[in-house]
């Protein structure tokens, strides 16, 4: 091809930015003639630099059409997108004028666009006079907010992903980062080759894939981090590791802080006793701290999320600034951000106590100042109800409306059953989705449709503060429209039509920007009033840059407080003084298990984008909990079992056991993302108690407590079929989608009473020229068939009286092929190829597709000794990297 072709077609990537974790990397996408998306990592963005993880690879999966809501709904039947706003707008406008602003409710989510945010956060807080306005981010992010708030005055990230690279001891505390951010994973293990002196300490309750890079890891007991910090604060002031020179000019509080840490953590060993550590970890985990300058203390939901995070949370600042690494190169206290924009987010005031450009509900100079820039009638003069506690005033009627926005808290939040039942009773629920079917849109009395990644245009910030353009490159379906869009049209019909003028995304930002520097004589360092009056063009054309962007610093800037000036009234940081709380809720007899959530590796959030994508689905096919072998012993437990876990609340959910030696003893993990669209009830949030950080607001999702016990039916069984069958006898279901197919794992106590009976009904499609193979035993409920159409596989059902069935990934195979020939027909009901073909086994590689069977036989066959030499030979691990701990471990295998 000549040069010029090849030009012609770079030039048909767009650069945007991927939707998914906080990471914000790069990206390069184009829809080509025939409908099909591409998407590869943009080399020139500084946060990736060409990498992308599983998810972000198969982005092109997530594009299409079958699952999303394409029209305005009022009571499922489609309207104008005239009537819908008008109807929005006049009950809003009747519920505010009978019951007062506070009757009304926004919820939004760190997945929309810094301009959606803007006017969303104007419209409630400015124009309606409600404080009532929160984000999903309160979820994830908001005991970092108040840390950081507390300690430098401001919500601000001190550091920049450059550090990583730069630093001497990476310090990695509840962040299962290989899994949860793979690129920056990738640029640790990166890091660590170019230096080998780097170390890497791993602080977490499991063995995650994290810990593969970890030279040390603490296990720490589930809740004591802060004991932990406390602990380290005390052991740098006896080795003097203290920068007294920085914390006498720069701090204040020190004394109080160090006196709460003695009380809490005077030694070693106490420390060692309350963690549940050895001693001998925690004395090398200070070592390595207080004799290493350059150290990146990097923490996540495993911090965030607790009823202390944000003690938790200043504990490890405290330490940093005790030892004055913060505002260089290689060090500083860095929190991973869980959603694509949930830092826009913040800097928009998305969260209930707060204005827009860092400001404070609760600061009356910052609300006349907002409310003169906008010109807005009213100002909330308090902070709204904070996530949890917003739906809780949904349920006791003291809200009559709420709007929801790109999030799904029907199965993200704490509670979540208790959560539905408010939805239920709701005067007025309004949902904006891309997606028709989620759990909550289900409960939606108006559905508006949402454009999505791909179709969306705006703004969103990072980890590193870096603001990254998210581009269309898809033209929105249907009557789909941007958040923004119908956020101001909405506005616009309850008479606020002069302050909400836009026609185009880049009229809100530079809004934004200006705000961010109204009369800010240096006080917030949020600042991008250099962008302030960029043009369209120059909007369009923006490339990522990091906060503060100023008429001084024009072009960003990296690192923050290398003047040790912060944003305090005396411009010193402040040392918070922390006395450490166990979990709010607590073991017994008759729940003796500590309950933790998370992500899987190739999942996202509650699944309505990754479910679409069949790479993505193949790893992780239905949700699990993970237990420690000798738990699983003492309760009867087998692996791959399905099992019961029930909480206090006396909710339970079914999951497939996974028994491992990494998970600690007395504890459990379950995955946060299944709902009741893959499975029939998995929702994990419907077991936790919304126990609540009392300053940020955040629930508790990593020490909640449960009960376990093995759950029997009296048949098991999985179905894999072209079409999406309505189960009738399935107690137990989890669904996931195949390339063309739709993958079923079943059980259930009831029988039919005659299976091949039941599963011609459930298969069959009228007018379709069928053929079945079948092998049926009634006595033992024992049945397996295939339906074959034109000599391809159309369907095929086992059913078993037991859990252990025939492997699934040969058959899974045969729904790749036109036809199928004679002998794979003859080897369908054993469920295992033919001699002369290969089965290749669960996915591990999901950017490259490569089996479990396939890699053990090519590890043996090559004797390969090394993940690089797999990735040589199978390409396994070359892309994101994020299966790379799972090489790990099947090299040891062998």
């Amino acid at each position: 091809m000549p040069d010029s072709d090849l030009t012609k077609q770079e030039d048909l990537f767009t650069n945007t930015t991927c939707p998914y974790c906080g990471v914000g990397c790069g990206v390069l996408a184009q829809m080509n003639e025939y409908g099909v998306v591409t998407v590869k990592g943009d080399t020139e963005h500084p946060a990736n630099q060409g990498r992308l993880c599983s998810k972000g690879t198969a982005l092109g999966e997530t594009v299409y059409l079958d699952e999303r809501l394409l029209y305005p709904e009022i009571l499922g039947e489609q309207v104008s997108w005239e009537q819908a706003l008008a109807t929005v707008a006049g009950h809003f406008e009747k519920i505010i004028e009978t019951h007062g602003p506070d009757a009304v409710a926004f919820y939004v989510s760190g997945q929309l666009l810094t301009e959606d945010y803007y006017v969303a956060n104007k419209l409630m807080k400015g124009f309606i006079g409600s404080g009532n306005i929160d984000t999903n981010s309160r979820l994830c992010m908001s005991s970092v907010v108040a840390g950081y708030k507390r300690a430098f005055g401001e919500d601000v990230v001190p550091g920049c992903y450059e550090d990583l690279d730069r630093a001497k001891l990476i310090v990695l505390v509840g962040s299962n980062t290989a899994w949860c951010h793979p690129v920056l994973y990738q640029r640790i293990v990166k890091a660590k080759k170019i230096n080998p002196d780097l170390m890497v300490v791993n602080i977490d309750p499991r063995k995650t894939q994290t810990s593969s890079v970890a030279d040390l890891h603490l296990d720490i007991r589930p809740g004591t981090d802060s004991v932990l910090f406390n602990g380290l604060l005390v052991w740098l002031e006896t080795a003097d590791e203290h920068n007294a020179m920085f914390t006498g000019n720069f701090t204040s509080g020190i004394q109080a802080a160090m006196e709460a840490a003695k009380k809490s953590a005077s030694s070693i060993e106490i420390v060692a006793a309350k963690c549940g550590l050895p001693i001998n970890d925690v004395q090398e985990f200070y070592r390595l701290f207080a004799r290493t300058e350059r150290t990146v203390t990097v923490f996540s939901q495993g911090i965030n999320q607790s009823s202390s995070g944000v003690d938790k949370i200043n504990s490890i600042i405290n330490c940093h600034l005790y030892t004055g690494r913060i505002g260089r190169p290689g060090m500083g206290p860095f929190s991973l951000t869980g959603q694509p924009n949930a830092m826009g987010g913040r800097e928009a005031g998305g969260l209930a106590n707060q204005l827009a450009a860092h400001m404070e509900i609760g600061n009356e100079t910052h609300r006349h100042r907002v409310k003169r820039f906008w010109n807005a009638p009213v100002m909330a003069e308090t902070e709204g109800y904070k996530a949890v506690n917003l739906f809780n005033a949904i349920a006791e009627g003291k809200i009559k409306a709420v709007w929801i926005i790109a999030t799904n808290p029907v199965v993200s939040l704490p509670e979540a059953d208790k959560v539905r039942s408010a939805l239920e009773k709701c005067e007025l629920v309004v949902v904006s989705d891309c997606v028709g079917e989620t759990d909550t849109a289900k409960l939606a009395h108006i559905r508006l449709p949402a454009t999505t990644w791909g179709e969306r245009d705006g703004t969103v910030t990072n980890s590193e503060r870096c603001i990254s353009r998210q581009r269309p490159f898809l033209e929105p379906p249907g009557l789909a429209k941007p958040d923004w869009w119908i956020i101001t049209e909405v506005a616009r019909k309850m008479g606020f039509a002069d302050a909400f003028p836009y026609t185009r995304p880049a009229e809100i930002f530079r809004e934004h920007a200006r705000l961010s520097g109204f009369e800010n004589a240096n006080e917030r360092l949020f600042d991008i009033s250099a962008l302030s009056d960029i043009t369209d063009r120059q909007y369009n054309a923006l490339t990522p840059m990091q906060w503060p962007i100023t008429r001084a610093s024009p072009n960003g800037t990296a690192r923050l407080f290398s003047e040790a000036r912060f944003s305090t009234p005396d411009n010193k940081a402040r040392f918070i003084a922390i006395e450490p709380r166990p979990p709010a809720s607590a073991c017994s007899a008759n729940y003796p298990f500590v309950l933790n959530t998370g992500r899987v590796r190739d999942h996202w959030h509650t699944m309505t984008r990754t479910g679409m994508s069949p790479r993505l689905s193949a790893h992780t096919i239905e949700s699990y909990v993970e237990i420690h072998p000798d738990d699983a012993r003492l309760y009867a437990i087998r692996e791959s079992e399905l099992v019961e876990i029930t909480s206090p609340l006396d909710k339970s959910i079914y999951v497939r056991a996974r028994i491992s030696d990494k998970q600690q003893q007395g504890s459990l993990f379950v995955p946060m993302h299944w709902n009741q669209q893959f499975s029939s009830q998995a929702r994990v949030g419907s077991l936790i108690k919304a126990e609540l950080d009392p300053v940020s607001g955040q629930p508790e999702f990593k020490h909640s407590v449960a009960k376990i016990r093995p759950w029997q039916a009296n048949w098991y069984g999985f179905l894999i079929s072209r079409h999406k069958p309505a189960l009738k006898y399935a107690k137990y279901w989890a669904r996931s989608r195949g390339k063309g197919f739709w993958r079923y794992e079943v059980a259930g106590h009831a029988i039919p009473q005659d299976w091949s009976e039941h599963a011609h009904t459930l298969l069959n499609h009228p007018g379709e020229k069928e053929n079945w193979v079948e092998f049926y035993d009634k006595a033992r409920s024992h049945y397996r068939a295939a339906r074959i159409i034109k000599d391809r596989l159309d369907s095929c059902i086992f059913i078993y009286p037991g859990n252990i069935l025939p492997p699934r990934d040969w058959l899974i195979s045969l729904f790749q092929k036109d036809s199928i020939t004679s002998e794979e027909r003859a080897n369908l009901l054993r469920g295992t190829p033919p001699a002369d073909q290969e089965d290749y086994g669960k996915v591990i590689c999901a950017c490259f597709n490569v089996g479990e069977k396939t890699l053990l036989q090519a590890i043996q066959a090559n004797d390969l000794k090394t993940v690089e030499a797999i990735g040589d030979t199978l390409q396994a691990g070359t892309n994101c990297g994020s299966c790379k701990p799972e090489l790990a471990e099947l090299l040891k295998l062998l």
